[in-house]
């Protein structure tokens, strides 16, 4: 592949929470009965922390039973793409403070089910990489 610079660039954590800021559909990834599952939601950054809404179910008792998750969102553009990963914990908002805080975000549903409940990750590790997508000068064949 022709071009300069790196293709893959590791980023700053900072640059990683902005990235996060700026898409609202994340994939959470768990484990129910010992499997890997993983499940799209949408969500919104509050205090470094990954908060999102649910309905009684797979994704709140997966997320309760396992608090260590994973949590990756990604966009990309005709040049470049990205990717964050977030490890972490995650926990149901219970008391009346929590979820008075929650609800400030004013993380809207995508579609109209009942989500009662909030969950909120808490980061172990943020890492991000961001790929430049190189293409082959019209001179080099394409292999």
């Amino acid at each position: 592949m022709s071009g300069t610079g790196e293709v893959i660039t590791i980023l700053p954590v900072s640059e990683c929470w902005e990235l996060l800021k700026s898409v609202t559909l994340g994939r959470l990834v768990t484990s129910v009965d010992g499997r890997p599952q993983i499940f799209p939601v949408n969500f919104v950054v509050q205090r470094r922390t990954i908060l999102f809404r649910t309905a009684e179910g797979t994704k709140l008792v997966s997320a309760a039973m396992n608090n260590q998750v994973l949590f990756e969102v990604d966009d990309h553009t005709a040049v470049e793409g990205w990717s964050v990963i977030i490890q972490g914990r995650a926990r149901s908002l219970r008391s009346d403070e929590e979820i008075e805080e929650a609800d400030r975000a004013q993380l809207l549903t995508w579609i109209a089910t009942e989500k009662k409940h909030y969950v909120r990750i808490l980061p172990d590790l943020v890492t991000g990489r961001r790929f430049r997508f190189d293409r082959p000068s019209p001179s080099e064949p394409l292999q």
